[in-house]
């Protein structure tokens, strides 16, 4: 098993802890709302402590059914979230699992920067290359923005 680390980074008008709840505390109730073309529903298993999962079920004709995530770490106060996917989504043949440490920080305008660090664990001696991991970020990142023109657009959202 390999393991490919890479770092990221992501700036958003939203102030760091309403993100930070919409995209943790609440997404269960924001996702399929802000992204009903990506997230037909959340399910959590659990009250979203490390140890729980998270299974997010996607809309039909999208490339995967869905996704399981482990909660590793929740820090509301330092606004920091940890979390591993691990059954789904685009583990397919070449991944054991993807590994996911976020940090929500204000950013110089106002709004906020999540710092993301992404682990991808590989199966024996399989490669996962930078091409693939940019996709997966492009993914994630559609339904980032919009979460991000959700909350926008409705300002009473996740205060």
């Amino acid at each position: 098993m390999g393991v490919v680390t890479y770092d990221f980074e992501v700036t958003s008008p939203i102030s760091p802890a309403r993100l930070f709840k919409a995209l943790t505390v609440e997404s269960g109730k924001v996702f399929p709302k802000a992204a009903p073309h990506a997230v037909k529903s959340v399910e959590l298993q659990g009250n979203g402590a490390p140890g729980n999962i998270a299974k997010i079920n996607f809309a039909q004709g999208l490339p995967y059914q869905y996704v399981k995530h482990e909660i590793e770490s929740h820090d509301q106060d330092n606004l920091s979230y940890s979390y591993s996917v691990i059954e789904g989504g685009p583990l397919g043949d070449k991944l054991e699992k993807i590994s996911f440490e976020n940090k929500f920080v204000a950013g110089a305008d106002g709004g906020s920067v999540c710092k993301s660090l992404m682990k991808f664990y590989t199966i024996g001696d399989c490669v996962f290359t930078e091409e693939e991991i940019k996709d997966q970020i492009q993914r994630m990142d559609r339904v980032y923005k919009a979460v991000e023109a959700y909350l926008e657009t409705n300002p009473d959202v996740c205060n």
